[in-house]
């Protein structure tokens, strides 16, 4: 590569990366991102949200044609899972993403590296690659190397047998028996891709609820729901020891405050109780810059580490592990650079649990606004209720809003329904432009629509709702 001097230089090529080094390059800087996984997106492109989705959307499929669409008078007989044609469709999705980054690294004229990128100084980056080391000089570092699986004291994953989400997103067959353990969001979305397929699910839970960041109301309606499809809970259970064999694999159980020991057998076990910052190999703390005991980057609030020229952004950085809210401060920090005032609202960012039905929050839960001593006044309107949802025959569920009682300025959205993480934009939108309740329920929304039930909802703060 002829030119290695650049204004900024970006480590990581995920949401957080490519969209900091898209921005900085519309805004005139010089940028180059090295991304050693030899395909951009990250692991939110490549193995986690992206092939996730794909999957939960053709799982969805089968699903309705096996139990769902004799209810809307469609008759069908013979439904047969062809799982090698659903994996090659996901393996397509994410290749056909990866292009599209690809060419707009292309239109931007951005310099893509393969190869692992190393801090070797402040405003110096060495990139090891299959044709050996480059050195590039930078002004500006930006470090936006995102999360990897948090490993489970004892469980030694396989990718085989004991699987991350990464090997659950390639099972070559459906497991008699799938354990997954972490009611987190990325075991409730991938337990539901293989129950809908056929699998025996079992989550277990070292806390006492699913979704236990959430909303407690969603939480157990989100269970509930999840219940009747078929998958079992075991909560307030840690999970001790795992032994592999040529049957499957037997867990030992305990509950979490104590108590005898039990055990469970499965074909599969998926690991699934969060991620943890990735700084391996980087640089980053022999060049100087702080990481506190997690092992997240120390940044301010311009995203500046403790060595001057050197960034953070995205999971590595902490805060809501999320690619959309990488993707924020990749946009802010590259507008930052640029000498502009780059801002994110970290109260106004979403959140969304890919189930059927989904579950999606923005803000304060009922718990945080309690423990903050704040008054709050509460909206809520099930879908139930909703024309449009009765008629698609997806009516579980409900939407929450959560206001100040003395402002009414909207504190926290929280819905558990049918396309609930496209109707949190609009809360989200909202809370942006700092809305009150009553300004979502005076805006007129279509009629008949999912989204009235958002406009119900803001109405019932007031104890006005129109429609129950």
């Amino acid at each position: 590569m002829a030119d290695t001097e650049f204004d900024v230089v970006v480590i990581g090529g995920g949401p957080g990366g490519y969209v900091a080094a898209i921005r900085a390059a519309q805004l005139g800087l010089r940028t180059a991102c090295v991304e050693k996984r030899g395909a951009l997106g990250g692991t939110c492109l490549n193995v986690g949200c992206i092939p996730s989705k794909a999957l939960l959307q053709s799982s969805h499929h089968y699903a309705e044609a096996v139990h769902g669409l004799a209810a809307h008078g469609v008759k069908v007989s013979g439904v047969e899972l062809d799982l090698p044609t659903m994996m090659a469709r996901k393996r397509k999705v994410v290749a056909d993403n990866t292009k599209g980054i690809e060419f707009l690294f292309k239109k931007h004229k951005i310099a893509y590296l393969v190869g692992a990128g190393r801090i070797a100084a402040p405003g110096s980056v060495e990139v090891s690659g299959k044709d050996g080391v480059t050195t590039l000089t930078a002004k500006s570092i930006v470090i936006a190397t995102g999360s990897d699986v948090t490993p489970l004291p004892g469980i030694a994953i396989d990718e085989k047998q004991i699987v991350s989400s990464t090997g659950a997103l390639d099972l070559p067959q459906v497991p008699k028996h799938l354990v997954v353990i972490g009611a987190g969001v990325i075991g409730l979305e991938l337990g539901s891709v293989w129950r809908r397929l056929g699998a025996e699910v079992t989550v277990v839970e070292f806390l006492d609820r699913a979704l236990p960041q959430h909303d407690g109301e969603i939480s157990k309606q989100t269970q509930r729901i999840l219940e009747r499809q078929g998958l079992a809970f075991r909560l307030s259970t840690k999970v001790t020891a795992a032994k592999t064999g040529g049957t499957g694999v037997t867990l030992t159980l305990e509950p979490a405050k104590g108590g005898e020991a039990s055990e469970l057998v499965a074909d599969v076990v998926l690991v699934a109780i969060g991620r943890r910052p990735y700084t391996e190999g980087l640089g980053a703390h022999e060049a100087g810059v702080a990481i506190d005991a997690r092992g997240f980057i120390t940044v301010d609030s311009h995203f500046r580490t403790s060595v001057p020229g050197i960034y953070a952004i995205g999971d590595v950085i902490g805060g809501a592990m999320l690619a959309h809210k990488a993707e924020e401060e990749g946009v802010a920090l590259a507008e930052i650079l640029a000498g502009q005032a780059g801002h994110v609202t970290y109260d106004a960012i979403p959140g969304v649990v890919y189930t059927w039905p989904e579950v999606a929050n923005v803000g304060r839960t009922e718990e945080q606004l309690k423990a903050e001593g704040i008054a709050y006044k509460v909206g809520k309107f099930p879908f139930s209720a909703n024309g449009r949802a009765r008629a698609n025959g997806d009516f579980d569920g409900f939407v929450k809003i959560l206001a100040d009682a003395r402002t009414d300025r909207v504190l926290g959205c929280h819905i558990i329904g049918p396309a609930a993480g496209d109707l949190i934009a609009e809360v989200v939108l909202g809370m942006e432009f700092a809305a009150a309740a009553e300004d979502i329920g005076r805006t007129s929304h279509a009629h008949p629509s999912l989204a009235e039930a958002i406009k119900e909802a803001a109405l019932a703060v007031d104890g006005r709702p129109l429609h129950i």
